[in-house]
């Protein structure tokens, strides 16, 4: 028997978690958390602030109890204030007063924070970020008062434009500062993030691109945001402009990733035996790019829980790699996407081409039906498909986990344009859009 120490309980601590309670009983399990709560959905924040649920009590999947009844010593509320690697032993603080336990083995799921740009003015009442429970609270609750009228959000990835439809829904004034020239620029190519510009626009919220925040001003609370082109009105800030790994607790032991991230292997294991790494704190190890990377998803936490927790229980299993597949839906339009837009296939140094084709869901007769789009990015000289894209308001989601097993499995152009696609009026085309952006291939 082992005695496993895990330092973080959210979505890749819990993966880890239950995967040792639930085939490796025999292990004794220690988790230490520094938050009040488990297993928050920050996923569905902006669909709780923004009205479109009807609480926030279904957001949780999981809660402290659940895991004493497995049999796991969990302290919640607990600050893990520094760890000895060579003796092993974890130093925390709980209820004030300051403990230490040993461990056979470590997990650390210490997951990542909100980037804080060095601004006048981030002390400032109003000024938020959404990464926690505890600040979409704070963030649904001006958005209730009456004297906030004027909402900006600083970034337009995920976080911030899913929160602009929020405050927005809410009936906010809202725009949009970004440094970039469009939305969710990681993610997707111009030909996709211009149409939900356009989307955003159409509701009403004002997009700020290629402007960079210089200062917030105000008199004890945020009144206006100043950026290198404007002033703007705002009695709300919502800051969303990305996070880093927090690594605080192991950057002067382990061995490091370019951004901080600790360097772990297909197994979770860091350059410390002992020590496994999984979630936002953590590398990954990217199909598209053949190489090690830092792609910080819920989803790809989970999965290196569920790797961490196999392999300390004794079943050495190795990650699979991931694609880093996402999606987006705002105002009902529907973005999906997985593996590197062109982008970012640029700045890996890939030499790649991309097909592409828009029409109709379905056959034109058919009278719920929908435009679609999609774009399929690959390497010039393997063949291989590196990236896919595809938006429309009918629901194209599933499609893009077909393209996240190509990438996966360096499924060729060639091989996605003779695929064996059915057809039926309900569903698709004859000649489905996902064949024919393959058979328009010009390179």
């Amino acid at each position: 028997m082992s005695k496993v120490v895990l330092v973080g309980a959210n979505h890749a601590g819990i993966a880890a978690a239950n995967t040792i309670l639930d085939h490796y009983p025999d292990n004794e399990l220690m988790i230490l958390d520094r938050n009040t709560n488990l297993s928050y959905l920050g996923c569905g924040t902006a669909l709780w602030v923004g009205h479109q649920i009807d609480s926030s009590d279904q957001l949780f999947y999981t809660n402290k109890e659940d895991f004493v009844a497995k049999g796991a010593d969990i302290h919640m509320q607990t600050n893990v204030t520094r760890i000895d690697y060579e003796s092993k032993t974890v130093f925390y603080e709980e209820d004030g007063v300051a403990k230490e336990t040993s461990y056979d083995k470590l997990i650390l799921a210490t997951g990542s924070t909100p980037i804080a740009p060095r601004l006048p003015g981030m002390d400032l009442e109003g000024v938020h970020f959404v990464k926690l429970f505890q600040d979409s609270q704070k963030v649904d609750a001006l958005l209730a008062q009456e004297h906030v009228k004027n909402v900006v959000v600083v970034g337009a990835g995920y976080i911030g434009v899913e929160m602009a439809e929020a405050a927005r829904r809410r009936g906010k004034n809202v725009r949009i500062v970004e440094a970039a020239d469009t939305c969710l620029s990681g993610y997707y190519d111009p030909w996709f993030s211009h149409d939900m510009d356009k989307v955003m626009s159409d509701q009403g919220i004002e997009l700020n691109y290629g402007e960079m925040v210089t200062s917030l001003e105000g008199d004890g609370t945020v009144s206006q945001v100043v950026t290198n082109k404007g002033t703007y009105d705002a009695e709300l800030v919502i800051l969303a402009i990305g996070f880093k790994p927090n690594n605080d607790l192991g950057k002067d032991h382990l061995t490091l990733f370019d951004n901080g991230a600790y360097l772990v292997d297909l197994h979770q294991k860091t350059s410390d035996d002992s020590v496994y790494a999984v979630g936002d704190c953590a590398t990954i190890y990217s199909n598209a790019l053949h190489q090690t990377t830092y792609i910080a998803l819920a989803t790809n936490a989970v999965r290196s829980g569920i790797v961490a927790g196999h392999n300390i229980g004794g079943t050495p299993i190795k990650s699979l790699g991931v694609q880093g597949s996402n999606g987006i839906s705002i105002y009902g339009y529907n973005m999906v996407s997985t593996g590197l837009n062109l982008a970012a296939a640029e700045k890996a140094g890939l030499d790649v081409a991309y097909t592409e084709f828009e029409d109709l869901q379905k056959p034109g007769f058919m009278d719920e039906n929908n435009n679609v789009k999609i774009r399929i990015i690959y390497e010039k000289e393997s063949r291989r498909v590196v990236g896919a894209q595809i938006a429309s308001y009918t629901d194209i989601s599933m499609g893009i986990h077909m393209f996240s097993l190509a990438i996966m499995k360096d499924v060729t152009l060639e091989e996605i344009q003779l695929l064996d696609i059915f057809f039926l009026p309900h569903f698709n085309q004859p000649y489905n859009y996902i064949t024919m952006a393959a058979l328009s291939a010009t390179e």
